[in-house]
């Protein structure tokens, strides 16, 4: 029996009151890399099994 990949996504009416805790700024969604990406921070939270990680520790720098 083959193993079904894990779901990546994230409930839309959860995206829409998430807010980047460091500029407080819009989040986007990025399904490829599941990560919530705050283009204004530079910094992308990882999304854990639909659960978003909101600690600037965890979050990995990406260019602007």
């Amino acid at each position: 029996m083959p193993i079904k990949k894990q779901e990546k996504k994230i409930d839309p009416k959860l995206l829409k009151i998430l807010a980047c805790p460091v500029t407080k700024s819009e989040l986007v969604y990025n399904q490829n890399s599941s990560e919530l990406i705050s283009k204004q921070a530079g910094l992308a939270f990882p999304v854990k099994n639909g659960i978003p990680i909101m600690l600037i520790e965890k979050a990995r720098k990406i260019k602007n």
